[in-house]
């Protein structure tokens, strides 16, 4: 038995040395072990520093108590009772005075280390510059200060109480402690020791109280955040009273020592309570009820005036830009002349809806995938900016065949992703495909030369084993070519990773993985690495634990590598009248509901934030950047006070980086959401309420309670000189009535100036609209799209006929997401409509634009044609879709399995050695008929019959490639150009 407890404890120590020693080896290979170590050491002084003073109190409660017991108990009937008792404690006496206390220091040590981010802002916090209006104090007392004050009073409240209960009962079955009446049976010992722990706990307690009147200006209420009238005059001297006679009952405990008497310590105890009660219960809700409820408004105006102010200024939101808006809803021809540069900014492309359109076209095998929500930024496309829907072609594990799934395969060979796609986001084809200017493997397009192999990512597998010996067989697959092998390899040469350069190594992350074969396969070697936290969220959470990251990660090509940019935020719960938000219900919406790429912010409630950070991960490398980004928040400067300035200046920040920084979604959301009440400045009008706002359901969804989105858009408010990229979104007023009541926008476009963002970054602008006003909000334009009975020059039929067809069996409607724009002195909403065909191989083709503008409504097959239609044949302004049906550029198909987009697989004159000739010719004769007859049903908008043929198409593709010889090829054709395909690759290990 000694031999196995002894073997299963050393188990356990070299398990928790090697994932401390893996964690060491991580954090050094990112730069950023000052970051281990500093939470590490902070942690266990903490926990020392708690386990200590707890464990003292309660184990010196017990010896003192045992040590003073009497030498002969009393002879009462009560002691002869105990007599049992003590007989059963004493053989486990000596133990528990050892054990107790340990379990219970490791208790409270625990506790104590838990608050380590509380201590490190106490101990590097710095002046906010702004004092609060009721005690007079700088901010940073209560942001810094007053949270590490709370948690000491607290943990010294449990230390005490626990160590007066450990001495209590100590006393009490040794029989120093009589529970009589009569005083004299206590001995003097006893009385001593319980007075001084009780005097000693209620002074903890008068502190407190004291405390605990700065702890009211961030007391949450229905009405505000902080302190009101009741607290001001009430509850503040009531806390301040309550404190005195709680020091002047700790001076009765110690009398009582003297006194030899419990009488008067029970009679102040009561009476505290009686205290707390009347005082600090009682006469506030008199105060409230009789006293405030009936002039409230008045009486809280002051406070109110506070809170507005506090909390416009902790979300960032004092400085937004509100114009009276009158909108137009009458619609004549030229209208949008003096809008002719935000119209061929429409952004046409939603990038929530087509995540299957980009799999099925640009992904090129199974084994790579798109996230569920891409990404929506801004390139030099030609010469121009444009805005642009972008993904990673990430690889995807759940698509490599289950007969290729084995531990080399996962860990050795299918290693990274390969490239960016990206498509013009006003764009769009003839056949409602996205314009791709970035696409294909190896990358072919307009964003130049790039490093396009995605090592990290965050679809990435939990760890790979990279690298090799120079000269060795690369043994990465790469990406699928036409060679003889049908695939490149490839072997990594970056620095990103651990390396695995000794046995010791190999057999820590052996242990951390529970994994064997990194100790027996012959794809270990010293020269491999090991890639593992690969995802640029938990890369960033990792070295930044005090930053609460944003929940969509976006990818950008940046000085010739794929970075993940990060956006981090600073927050804090404790900055005085400021209202206390949810802030994962404030971050929710449409698409947070159905994606799981892009997540809410789970950091609770929150009263201040502040984008204080952008940080970076490199894609192929996994180099973690962190950049301030508002070098005047004091929280920001505390953490990297604390952290020994692991944040990078702003001023190092590279021109081509700061071209794709972009106003973060997430604290726009936070902003939004304050912005429905604090919009109002007034207090009078605050307090009634009949203005507040609330941000609109997406009505382009069948969920409901799900708020719409905000969009990226380059627009141009009615005071601003040129259009920007910028984030929008729209309110209405509370309740069911559909109206527009505002328009927000933020200027999201961070310039292109090494280390120096725009002025205008960060500029909230705010269209309020009249009070009275019958704009139609979005649920309104939602319900007139579905109803219309509109026709358009384009199609045969209205629009709820063109709706209802395609809502038939064989086909399904997806409604993109439906944009608002305040442009031609109004506001006009513009929605693409997307059609699939219901196989498992169908994606979404965008085949309808819809508009509407006052109470007109238009579509047409494109934007252009859908704008001319509703400011009488001539809108003045040229969309970004404008030509041929959208764009001239045929969008090339890869794949011969992405069916109904317009693209017919021809034989290719490479392809050799057909097994079955006769059978392929049959299978293309019949895979050309059934795309002929499902362009016809696309002509007559008879989806029914397009779905039967698109069915027909995808068993002959399937038919095709049976009957094709392995390493073919086949060519798919749009009409004027044509595209080669690559065949599978090999995925068994070279």
């Amino acid at each position: 038995m000694p031999t196995i407890l002894i073997l299963v404890a050393l188990g356990f120590l070299i398990s928790i040395g090697s994932s401390l020693w893996t964690e060491v080896l991580w954090f050094k290979s990112v730069g950023y072990e000052n970051v281990f170590t500093t939470q590490l050491v902070t942690k266990i002084v903490l926990f020392v520093i708690g386990f200590v003073i707890t464990a003292a109190l309660v184990a010196s409660s017990l010896l003192i108590a045992y040590r003073t017991r009497p030498i002969y108990a009393p002879v009462t009937a009560q002691q002869q009772n105990l007599d049992q008792y003590r007989e059963a404690i004493e053989p486990l006496r000596k133990i528990a005075i050892f054990a107790v206390p340990a379990v219970l220091g490791l208790l409270a040590g625990t506790g104590a280390a838990g608050q380590w981010q509380t201590f490190l802002l106490w101990r590097n916090g710095s002046s906010f510059g702004t004092k609060d209006p009721q005690f007079n104090l700088d901010l940073s007392f209560f942001v810094f200060t007053l949270p590490w004050i709370r948690f000491l009073l607290g943990f010294f409240t449990m230390a005490l109480v626990m160590a007066l209960l450990a001495a209590a009962f100590t006393h009490y079955v040794y029989g120093g402690l009589q529970i009589q009446t009569r005083a004299e049976r206590t001995t003097r010992a006893t009385r001593t020791h319980l007075a001084i722990l009780v005097a000693v706990l209620v002074l903890v307690r008068a502190a407190t109280y004291w405390f605990d009147r700065y702890s009211l200006s961030v007391k949450d209420s229905t009405l505000l955040t902080g302190i009101r009238y009741t607290d001001a005059n009430a509850v503040l001297p009531a806390k301040a009273i309550l404190a005195v006679a709680a020091v002047m009952v700790a001076g009765i405990f110690v009398a009582s020592i003297w006194t030899r008497s419990w009488r008067l310590p029970v009679v102040g105890v009561a009476l505290l309570v009686i205290t707390s009660l009347v005082v600090g219960n009682i006469y506030p809700a008199l105060v409230q009820r009789f006293q405030v409820k009936p002039s409230e408004k008045s009486l809280e105006q002051p406070y109110i005036e506070r809170s507005i102010k506090a909390t416009r200024a902790a979300f960032g939101i004092e400085s937004v830009k509100t114009t009276p808006y009158t909108a137009t809803t009458e619609a004549s021809q030229g209208q949008l002349r003096d809008d002719a540069e935000t119209i061929p900014g429409i952004r046409l492309v939603d990038p929530i809806v087509v995540s299957p359109t980009f799999k099925q076209l640009q992904s090129v095998k199974s084994y790579y995938a798109f996230p569920d929500a891409l990404d929506v930024d801004r390139y030099n496309v030609d010469g121009k900016v444009s805005d642009t829907v972008v993904a990673v072609r990430e690889l995807d594990l759940a698509g490599v065949p289950l007969n290729q799934r084995n531990w080399l395969n996962d860990h050795t060979v299918y290693t990274h992703g390969y490239g960016v796609v990206a498509a013009y986001g006003n764009q769009r084809t003839a056949d409602g495909e996205p314009v791709f200017y970035e696409r294909n493997i190896p990358p072919t397009g307009k964003l130049g030369d790039y490093e396009p192999r995605v090592y990290f990512g965050e679809k990435s597998p939990s760890y790979s084993i990279v690298g090799g010996a120079s000269g060795a067989s690369p043994r990465e697959f790469d990406y699928p070519d036409n060679s003889t092998a049908g695939q490149k390899n490839n072997t990594y040469a970056g620095k990103g990773g651990v390396a695995l350069s000794s046995f010791a190594r190999q057999a820590a992350y052996a242990l951390k993985y529970r994994e064997l074969n990194l100790l027996l396969s012959d794809a270990v070697t010293d020269n491999s690495r090991i890639l593992d936290h690969r995802e640029p969220l938990e890369r960033v959470e990792r070295v930044a634990p005090w930053l609460t990251p944003d929940g969509n990660p976006y990818p950008a090509v940046v000085d010739g590598r794929i970075q993940w940019i990060i956006d981090g935020y600073t927050t804090s719960a404790d900055y005085p009248y400021s209202k206390l938000t949810e802030v994962d219900t404030a971050t929710s919406d449409s698409v947070t509901a159905r994606s799981s790429a892009v997540q809410a912010i789970g950091a609770g409630k929150v009263n201040y934030i502040r984008n204080s950070v952008k940080a970076t991960v490199d894609a192929y490398d996994g180099s973690i950047k962190l950049y301030s980004w508002d070098d005047k928040d004091p929280v920001l400067k505390a953490w990297s006070k604390a952290f020994g300035n692991t944040v990078l200046p702003m001023s190092q920040i590279s021109s081509d980086l700061m071209a794709h920084l972009r106003y973060p979604e997430d604290l726009f959301k936070v902003q939004r959401k304050i912005l429905t009440k604090y919009h109002v400045t007034d207090a009078a009008s605050f307090y009634g309420g009949q203005d507040f706002w609330e941000v609109p359901e997406d009505p382009a969804q069948e969920a409901r309670n799900v708020d719409q989105p905000p969009y990226y858009l380059t627009l141009k408010m009615p005071e601003q000189a040129a259009a920007k990229f910028s984030l929008t979104t729209t309110f209405k007023p509370v309740g069911d009535r559909q109206v527009l009541s505002g328009f927000l926008a933020v200027d999201a476009d961070a310039g292109r100036t090494a280390g120096q963002p725009s002025n205008d970054y960060g500029t909230l602008r705010l269209l309020e609209l009249p009070k009275d006003s019958q704009v139609k909000g979005p649920g309104q334009v939602q319900n007139d799209i579905g109803s219309s009975n509109q026709t358009s020059a384009a199609f045969s039929l209205t629009l709820s006929q063109f709706l209802n067809n395609a809502r038939q069996p064989g086909s399904s409607v997806t409604l993109g997401n439906l944009l608002t724009l305040p442009v031609g002195g109004g506001l006009l909403y513009v929605q693409p409509i997307y059609v699939s065909a219901s196989s498992t191989t169908a994606f979404p083709l965008s085949r309808a634009t819809v508009v509407a503008f006052g109470n007109k409504l238009a579509w047409s097959d494109t934007l252009d044609g859908a704008l001319d239609g509703l400011f009488g044949g001539n809108s003045g302004a040229t969309a970004g879709d404008s030509g041929t049906g959208g764009a001239t550029t045929p969008t090339p198909t890869p794949s011969p399995s992405g069916t109904g987009g317009g693209s017919t697989p021809t034989p290719s004159p490479s392809s050799t050695g057909v097994a079955n000739p006769a059978a392929l010719a049959q299978a293309l004769s019949d895979l050309q008929a059934a795309y002929a007859a499902g362009q016809e049903a696309l002509r007559k908008n008879d989806f029914a019959a397009y779905g039967e043929a698109q069915k027909k198409l995808d068993d002959a593709i399937k038919r095709a490639v049976a009957a094709s010889p392995k390493g073919g090829s086949a060519t798919v054709s749009p009409s004027p150009s044509a595209t080669t395909t690559t065949p599978a690759p090999s995925a068994t290990t070279p």
